[in-house]
């Protein structure tokens, strides 16, 4: 009889779910499923459709965060000794124009999902993942944000997490279940979707250097300060949370150390160009209504419970971001002005 673990990460197709996909193929011999649903691109798992084919260690199970009985049934399929709860309406501007479907998914989601593995895997050891956004508007002078502080979230999509993170805390206390939280702050690095600053940042300066747009990089809100970490960093210190003495109930601030505005961001992508002309327009349909403006965490309490610490620098991040956005630039048509 196999003793081989068995995982299950949700939103394997995203930016996180793909890189902690990587992660585990290199640094584990565990069985992995990922949940996706039937229409989810597959670009970020490119790389690895050979060994999904051929169902060798990675395994895709049709299933929506909406959908209670396709939980039930990845659930039963994967019986999981690990879950990471990645999958989620993950943009805070679209929240706002679709309050309900963030609601449903990320709040109602994560029921239905530890609902299905208290029924089918209740031994799991299980990662919620919820997010820095639920601190929202803090004042200046607690910062660095802990893990006690305050939730004030500034968006549907904040207030989503909110319910995610107390969720997934809720099971832990009430069930006996082995779920812990966290409340990454800001993450970035190769796929990271257009929709978030740093990353259309990017690609709209790779369009420029292959004189696909005009050297105009347009931007939103540029005063917000935020600490930036590697994704990358981020799928390690995730890792390290379910397999250094999982502690059910436990929630932690995970983030990285280079802090800074979004504008010395993104003057750190335009010093990256090739171009040196691109001129900065401010676009109002970029601005959320209100915005969570100081995003600086205290990791002390994850980095004494695992040892984990941030390895990459954020030149290195930003440098692969630029990149990952000049060979999909060179290679694909035409992009969404977003």
């Amino acid at each position: 009889m196999s003793t081989k673990k068995t995982c299950l990460i949700t939103g394997i197709t995203g930016m996180v779910g793909s890189h902690l996909l990587d992660f585990l193929l290199a640094n584990t011999d565990w069985e992995i499923y990922g949940l996706s649903r039937w229409r989810s691109p597959m670009d970020n798992l490119q790389h690895h459709i050979s060994r999904i084919n051929n169902k060798d260690r990675v395994q895709l199970i049709h299933g929506d965060l909406r959908d209670s009985l396709s939980l039930d049934h990845a659930v039963r399929q994967a019986k999981p000794d690990y879950v990471f709860h990645l999958a989620a309406q993950s943009f805070p501007k679209t929240s706002f124009d679709a309050p309900l479907e963030t609601y449903d998914t990320n709040i109602q989601g994560t029921e239905r999902l530890l609902a299905a593995l208290r029924k089918y895997s209740p031994e799991a050891v299980i990662h919620v993942c919820a997010s820095s956004e639920v601190f929202g508007r803090v004042p200046r002078e607690k910062l660095p944000i802990n893990e006690e502080c305050t939730f004030h979230p500034a968006s549907p999509y904040a207030i989503s997490k909110v319910g995610t993170d107390l969720i997934g805390r809720y099971y832990a206390e009430a069930f006996d279940m082995t779920v812990m939280t966290t409340r990454m702050f800001t993450h970035t690095g190769p796929r990271r979707g257009d929709v978030f600053a740093e990353s259309t940042f990017a690609k709209q300066i790779a369009l420029i250097e292959q004189n696909r747009i005009p050297p105009v990089v347009k931007v939103g809100n540029l005063d917000s300060l935020r600490t930036w970490a590697d994704v990358r960093d981020a799928v390690r210190a995730y890792y390290m949370m379910v397999t250094i003495n999982p502690t059910p109930g436990a929630y932690y601030n995970i983030g990285g150390t280079h802090i800074c505005s979004v504008k010395d961001m993104l003057d750190t992508l335009l010093s990256y160009s090739t171009v040196k002309n691109i001129h900065v327009e401010m676009d109002p349909e970029r601005l959320r209504p209100i915005d969570a403006d100081l995003q600086v965490p205290d990791t002390t309490k994850f980095e004494s419970h695992t040892g984990w610490k941030p390895e990459i620098s954020f030149e290195t991040t930003m440098r692969d971001l630029l990149d990952y956005w000049r060979q999909r630039v060179s290679t694909q048509g035409d992009f969404l002005t977003r």
